[in-house]
């Protein structure tokens, strides 16, 4: 699912991560070494400069006060990261501090019921991260007598958790020197330096890592982090750069050059599709609801959300062969729009009161009748949540 930021920006924007697949997740090969000479040394000089004006930028105008910096642990670190992925910060905040005030640790986490996980993400979006989340903490209480791996390797291995996460997590908890490039980073970098290219491309991701890996400082590693993606997001932003405020724009190419809005470059995007789908809003004569979970992968995967079926077939010959059910009254709500990642859905939904006389609808691991006062518990699509909370309003 898509979500879009306060100013209809496309979150991606804000910190979207660039994670490799598991044939590139390892660090890159060290290399043998040389003496160094005048180029080297100039080139170690210029890395130093770079971090030190990152960092004196971030001790007056960085981020100092997010949740998940006080304390800074390696659940909590983690936890964030993964929420950022794809998610604006200020959209995050209030789902992480929910989360973290029910799930305060790792094994909380491993211990809590995959819906109660689904729920408390719900919302956020791209609930496979939420799934992989809960997966990699239920492997860390199983191989790593329940605590996040401190080792690249290990840690990069577990679900959600790719290079860039990895290095975040680790540099941040731990101090350790690695780099990261999200999509903050990888646009100050690429605007830095000059790059051109297309960003998804396999050969500007190695430029950008092998930029960031050697503008990194030797010390402050976990303030330099969270510098690099502040600066990102609050200055070098994809649209309307705030250059006159960059620690180092006095030699940014892209500045010097007119090419802030170019780069980074990417390939053009295609217009959206529209799909179209009837939402069925069943309800029995004691006000349950009928939910069906969702297939774990695709759009709201692993949630329970309305029932569906494709517009204009015949409804009272879909709910006897479907469920089993016979209408006794429906009602045609005015449609609505949710926009994801590749496509946009126009949903109409359909209230519908049932005969409870007829069904052989039963509670199973894939259908379900809800109480309203039991709805809260359970991981909901946005838009369904809004829509089921909307029905209510007008019924009281």
């Amino acid at each position: 699912m898509r979500d879009r930021g306060p100013h209809g920006r496309d979150v991606a924007s804000d910190h979207a991560r660039i994670e490799p697949g598991p044939g590139n997740a390892g660090m890159p090969r060290s290399r043998t070494r040389c003496a160094p000479t005048k180029a080297s040394s100039f080139a170690a000089s210029a890395a130093a400069s770079f971090a030190a004006r990152v960092l004196a930028w971030f001790e007056s105008h960085g981020r100092h006060d997010l949740p998940w910096q006080h304390p800074r642990t390696p659940y909590r670190v983690w936890l964030s990261e993964v929420m950022l992925q794809q998610t604006q910060v200020a959209t995050v905040i209030p789902y992480f501090e929910r989360f973290v005030h029910e799930l305060p640790d790792l094994r909380a986490l491993a211990q809590a019921d995959g819906d109660r996980v689904l729920a408390l993400w719900a919302g956020l979006g791209y609930y496979s991260r939420a799934r992989n989340l809960h997966r990699a903490a239920q492997l860390c209480v199983e191989r790593h007598d329940g605590e996040l791996p401190d080792g690249f390797e290990v840690l990069a291995a577990l679900p959600g958790i790719g290079r860039s996460t990895a290095g975040a997590i680790l540099a941040q908890a731990h101090g350790t020197r690695l780099p990261i490039l999200d999509g903050n980073v990888r646009r100050v970098l690429a605007r830095h330096a000059g790059i051109d290219g297309d960003v998804q491309a396999a050969g500007t991701q190695r430029a950008l890592w092998a930029l960031a890996e050697s503008l990194l400082p030797h010390a402050r590693l976990a303030e330099y982090t969270q510098a690099i993606m502040d600066l990102g997001a609050t200055v070098c932003r994809r649209a309307d750069p705030r250059c006159g405020a960059c620690p180092v724009a006095a030699d940014c190419v892209a500045l010097r050059e007119g090419r802030t809005a170019e780069l980074p470059r990417r390939k053009v995007a295609r217009a959206l599709a529209t799909r179209e789908t009837t939402i069925l809003v069943l309800r029995d004569g004691a006000g349950r609801q009928l939910l069906e979970r969702r297939p774990p992968s695709g759009i709201w995967g692993g949630l329970w959300s309305l029932p569906e079926c494709a517009p204009g077939i015949d409804l009272a010959t879909h709910l006897a062969r479907e469920f089993g059910l016979r209408a006794r009254t429906t009602r045609a709500l005015p449609p609505f729009v949710h926009a994801f990642t590749h496509f946009r859905l126009r949903a109409t939904p359909v209230c519908i009161e049932i005969d409870a006389t007829r069904t052989r609808v039963g509670d199973s691991d894939s259908q379900r009748w809800v109480d309203a006062a039991a709805l809260d518990a359970l991981g909901l699509p946005q838009p369904v949540r809004r829509l089921l909370n909307q029905l209510k309003e007008d019924a009281s």
